[in-house]
């Protein structure tokens, strides 16, 4: 089993070559669209994860699809070739969702922003309903209250010590 660090490096590796391999030796116009993201290898170097984005529509990605599990073998055997490894890792290709939620999350945040701006205007020309301090109290009423809370007694003097 290999380190992390050497998966990682490989992993990097297999990137670069199947991007230049999508490029060079895979002769579909379908491949030009595609761009690889990025690629993951197990840590015992048997099988990698490519994943991949399209420009495009839905259908250009089902075309790119289509290219990438066509030209499998292809690919890895360039991989293959590149690599100074025992064994070429397999090659499973996923389509990469980042930039699909990247896009979503910025939309949630431009309605919140809008929302934010809505509740900002209507909150500019409001007013408290009742004071706008609602727990002042008058200070006659606060000495008042004082003085009816105290009923003499100091509780320093309550407490009796005894010693046997």
């Amino acid at each position: 089993m290999a380190d992390p660090a050497r998966a990682a490096r490989l992993a990097q590796r297999i990137k670069v070559l199947v991007a230049e391999a999508l490029r060079k030796a895979v002769k579909d116009e379908r491949a030009e669209a595609i761009t690889i993201t990025d690629a993951r290898v197990t840590n015992d170097l048997q099988h990698a994860t490519v994943y991949y984005t399209v420009l495009g529509d839905s259908a250009a990605a089902e075309g790119a699809q289509d290219v990438l599990e066509a030209k499998k073998g292809v690919l890895r055997r360039e991989v293959g070739r590149n690599l100074t490894i025992r064994l070429t890792p397999t090659l499973e290709f996923v389509a990469d969702e980042i930039p699909v939620n990247a896009s979503h999350l910025e939309d949630l945040l431009r309605q919140a922003k809008e929302r934010d701006a809505e509740v900002a205007r209507l909150a500019e020309g409001a007013r408290h309903a009742g004071d706008a301090d609602p727990y002042r109290q008058d200070s006659a009423s606060d000495e008042a209250s004082a003085d009816a809370d105290y009923d003499g007694e100091d509780e320093s003097d309550s407490v009796e010590l005894h010693e046997d």
